[in-house]
């Protein structure tokens, strides 16, 4: 159960124990979330020097808690022209990106009507909505959509149906800067938040790339190595690749904050817990996430 002094705990305390058994699974997992198998928690060491190893827990998926923010739906409409001559057009920038979240199943295609990339149920392992990161669309007979995956290899993406999933628009977007070990919010294109992080070691680094929010989990213990919360994005660990859930990536919170601007971690940005807190109140999931060297 999500304790009651946890800052995120805001709807009924069932909700609030899904989630916080979704966390469960998703950090001790390569201290990250992704669209894999259930897991005990026992299996996996936890987050680099110091930090005591999660509760030992099998987890099952579980129904999500709604986000703080409830972003605003776009519909969706048919087109009909031929898809080989049907230019991609874009549907991101720096200040506005979107989010699709699958109805009820939905299947990512190497090209529109190719062959088929991996398939998704509504919900993830963890019981949060699967969400994928939308990059542009193409009006064939019928709207694809161009998207980012949260599978295995890093940057994967593929084409799914625009009528699988809901549109919602997002303003915000998160960059990390390795070199400089810091993190920034911003919404709108203006810069809400700027702050030191701990970053992975050097034989478990942070991946770099272009990736999303995927899910956003409450944490079992707010005073725990994790911190109150664990915004999960769709990169996983490059070296780790026998963990269970493949070794995902998060940004979250901390009980060590003596090393934040470190390399210490197992591949997570770790940053102050009162910096996660405001950073999960603002990142809904579909949040791109650049991370570079």
């Amino acid at each position: 159960m999500i304790g009651v002094n946890n800052p995120l705990a805001t709807g009924p305390r069932t909700k609030a124990a899904a989630m916080a058994a979704a966390l469960a699974t998703l950090v001790t997992a390569g201290c990250g979330g992704s669209e894999q198998g259930t897991m005990s928690a026992s299996a996996i060491p936890s987050d680099r020097r110091n930090e005591p190893p999660t509760a030992t827990a099998s987890v099952a998926p579980r129904p999500p808690v709604a986000e703080l923010a409830a972003p605003v739906p776009i519909a969706v409409e048919t087109a009909r022209p031929a898809c080989a001559s049907t230019p991609v057009r874009p549907l991101r920038t720096r200040s506005v990106a979107l989010a699709a979240i699958v109805r009820t199943r939905a299947s990512a295609y190497a090209s529109p009507g190719g062959r088929v990339l991996a398939r998704f149920a509504r919900l993830n392992v963890n019981g949060v909505p699967t969400v994928f990161g939308v990059l542009g669309r193409a009006d064939c007979a019928v709207r694809w959509l161009r998207v980012q995956l949260p599978t295995r290899p890093n940057g994967v993406l593929g084409w799914i149906r625009a009528r699988d999933v809901e549109l919602v628009r997002v303003q915000t977007r998160i960059e990390v800067d390795l070199s400089a070990r810091r993190v920034t919010l911003y919404r709108a294109g203006r810069k809400l938040i700027g702050a030191t992080a701990a970053i992975g070691a050097a034989d478990t680094p942070t991946p770099t790339g272009s990736y999303y929010v995927n899910q956003r989990l409450l944490a079992p213990d707010p005073s725990g190595p994790f911190g109150p919360a664990a915004i999960g994005i769709s990169a996983f660990s490059p070296v780790l690749q026998d963990w269970l859930q493949g070794g995902p990536i998060a940004i979250h919170g901390t009980n060590r904050p003596d090393l934040l601007g470190g390399a210490v971690s197992h591949g997570c940005v770790r940053v102050r817990n009162d910096v996660l807190v405001r950073m999960f109140r603002l990142a809904s999931a579909g949040t791109p996430v650049v991370i570079r060297a």
